[in-house]
């Protein structure tokens, strides 16, 4: 499909790769673009850059209620992307409880699940349109010192399978983005280049108009599908070596 004339929502469209999505999207011709936010005071800088074309909608996808409130207000919508995310730097045996590894599931399995499973119908009365799901490395990679982040993220790349199947004959494309090393706040901790946030979202606007079902959206992200493909086993044992020096350096 044609980003240019679309209405699309992005969820955490307020910073980081989100925001890049918003600008992005209005800069390849969208007519208009919901920015997904807890706070609608987050977003202020975005409708202020494009009055006519961003509109800020409270939007918690972990609260089923407010995703389908959002649904009902932003019918109009051919394109959702589910950007919005959670890394909560825990380990998940070493984590003092279970809320960290339940919260990234929250945002980054359930939190997609709702966002796809409100706004399949206005998609499908709006001739299809297009789903991306925004997900990692670590959707394809299970790194150990990531916890629960990873198997959120394998979890929902399994999920953009099954709705791409589910929505086939609605004619919505569903697709997902691997993503690497970003540099946005959730990355700060991530050391060595990190791709600029405008990167990914040129890369999803390519998935979107290319109906590319699984997109590597950077250097690091090919590196790492290249990498598993050469050897899978010694990749696991850098991960796991990975693990055992942040031990050593924090004493966790």
């Amino acid at each position: 499909m044609k980003v240019e004339g679309s209405v699309a929502i992005v969820t955490g469209g307020n910073r980081g790769i989100g925001e890049a999505f918003v600008r992005c999207l209005i800069e390849s011709g969208a007519s208009k673009v919901y920015v997904g936010t807890r706070q609608l005071a987050a977003s202020r800088h975005l409708v202020q850059d494009y009055p006519d074309q961003a509109v800020a909608v409270e939007l918690d996808v972990t609260d089923e209620a407010s995703v389908a409130a959002a649904a009902e207000k932003c019918t109009d919508t051919s394109i959702v992307i589910n950007n919005a995310g959670a890394f909560m730097n825990e380990t998940l045996i070493g984590a003092p409880d279970l809320s960290a590894a339940r919260m990234e599931m929250e945002v980054n399995y359930f939190g997609v699940l709702s966002m796809c499973r409100h706004f399949a119908p206005v998609l499908g009365n709006n001739g299809g349109g297009a789903i991306i799901n925004v997900l990692s490395a670590g959707a394809i990679l299970a790194v150990p010192n990531m916890g629960g982040y990873c198997p959120s993220k394998f979890a929902a790349r399994a999920l953009t399978t099954s709705v791409r199947a589910e929505l086939a004959d609605q004619g919505t494309h569903v697709g997902c983005l691997i993503v690497g090393s970003v540099d946005t706040d959730m990355a700060a901790h991530v050391q060595g280049r990190k791709e600029p946030p405008e990167a990914i979202a040129r890369a999803g606007i390519k998935a979107i108009e290319k109906s590319i079902a699984e997109m590597d959206t950077d250097p690091f992200a090919v590196n790492v599908r290249a990498a598993m493909a050469r050897d899978p086993g010694h990749l696991e044992r850098q991960m796991a070596a990975l693990l055992k020096a942040e031990t050593l350096s924090t004493g966790k």
